[in-house]
């Protein structure tokens, strides 16, 4: 049962407290990425006989494979992935950035260039769910950043096939390459390249512990888009919340794993008390009960607060994943939110929009790094390169502060490059 707290008699340790992360897998990643560095293809054909258990001589995805995956997908499904991927983009491009020159000096230019990323990596998990949704999210920001090709790798069944709806949503997301291979050996592949898997600049996406630790270590070869930890929502409800709806909500995130963490902050000790009835009443009626019992049971909690005020205060330390604000006038504590993922307000805006069909990003910063760090986006496909240019008179009117600036930093071989155009009266050159 969730247990519940008062901020008035709880010590702070026990309210903030996240759990373990699990245990530590780094030495298994590091085995596993430097056999795939040597060996390749070869490397990767062994890991998904053992892991996936589907002997692959070519994991590529053929065009076939993709017509027969489309056929496969109910219509209303491959419908509603197209309405939510049409919502996803008219999203995401209002993010693009543009290029810029200032010119405001005689003789000065100086400007930033946008400049897409050549090939992104996108990583989506298999196993116990499959989330055509994180292609989505993934692929379409890429796409409108302008990235020249997106590679898919996912893990495939025992009959060495992909789930068709994963397919699907990659054909509508636009994305070119697609292979079937997953875990760590799959991030090393995109990682380091093979003779079938191109190397790529950046790999994004949700993974397992494995496929976090795989990121983390190849971090600085290529890019990443975060080292993402258990699923979180947090929800702050007043006491004329619903708490059948609250309780859903908690469990939206509870069902993703054991590790996963749903908490409920509320002005109202009777709300406290409704919600967690309702989720020992709902907990039993979910196909991955066993899951969200773990999850409720280690890892979730109910905090009650003097008010709505506090609950924030609350919710700003903890810094979720997801947050919902569950009152009747939510825009007027928006402002107040400072730390949290992606923020869903009032009371008919359930996480599960954000998940699927609303537009903005579900790869959200977890383990408190919201503090810092932002949602997927646009921004994440492309790299940002400044440009200068002076001419001979602007050069000579600040070559002076230049190699002033330099000297004082001890550093004469800066300050004799801005003096070597030939007008200085003394050149020691």
């Amino acid at each position: 049962m969730i247990p519940i707290y008062s901020m008035k008699e709880t010590d702070r340790a026990t309210i903030f407290a996240r759990g373990e992360m699990g245990a530590d897998v780094s030495g298994t990643v590091s085995a596993i990425l430097a056999d795939v560095r040597a060996r390749g293809d070869a490397a990767l054909r062994e890991y998904t006989a053992r892991f996936d258990r589907a002997d692959l001589e070519d994991p590529t995805v053929s065009a076939a494979e993709m017509e027969e995956a489309l056929s496969a997908v109910e219509p209303r499904f491959l419908e509603v992935l197209r309405e939510a991927a049409r919502r996803i983009r008219a999203f995401h491009s209002r993010q693009v950035r543009h290029d810029f020159v200032i010119n405001d000096q005689p003789g000065v230019v100086l400007g930033q260039r946008v400049i897409p990323l050549e090939r992104v990596g996108l990583y989506v998990p298999g196993g116990t769910a499959s989330y055509p949704s994180s292609v989505l999210m993934n692929a379409i920001p890429a796409s409108i950043a302008g990235v020249d090709e997106v590679v898919m790798v996912t893990p495939p069944g025992p009959d060495g096939k992909i789930n068709p709806v994963i397919l699907a949503a990659a054909h509508i997301a636009g994305v070119g390459r697609i292979f079937k291979m997953g875990g760590a050996q799959a991030v090393a592949a995109l990682a380091y390249g093979t003779a079938r898997v191109p190397k790529v600049d950046k790999i994004v996406g949700p993974g397992n512990a494995y496929v976090a630790e795989a990121k983390r270590q190849v971090y600085g070869l290529v890019d990443i888009d975060m080292i993402a930890g258990p699923s979180e929502i947090l929800v702050i409800a007043d006491g004329a919340s619903d708490p059948r709806c609250v309780a859903a909500d908690l469990l939206s995130q509870a069902e993703h794993d054991r590790l996963a963490s749903a908490v409920l902050v509320t002005d109202s000790a009777a709300l406290a008390q409704a919600v967690q009835a309702e989720l020992e009443r709902q907990i039993p009626l979910l196909p991955r009960a066993e899951i969200a019992r773990t999850s409720i049971d280690n890892r979730g909690k109910i905090i009650v607060a003097e008010s709505i005020e506090e609950a924030i205060a609350v919710s700003n330390e903890i810094a979720p994943e997801h947050l919902e604000v569950c009152v009747d006038n939510p825009f007027d504590y928006l402002a107040r939110i400072r730390h949290a993922g992606s923020v869903f307000l009032g009371r008919a805006c359930p996480e599960a929009l954000g998940d699927y069909f609303a537009g903005p990003n579900h790869t959200l910063p977890t383990s408190g790094t919201a503090r810092f760090s932002s949602p997927l986006s646009v921004d994440d496909f492309v790299k940002k390169s400044a440009f200068t240019y002076y001419t001979s008179e602007a050069l000579a009117a600040v070559a002076d502060d230049v190699a002033f600036f330099a000297r004082k930093e001890g550093l004469e071989a800066h300050a004799r490059s801005a003096e070597a155009r030939g007008w200085e009266k003394d050149s020691n050159l």
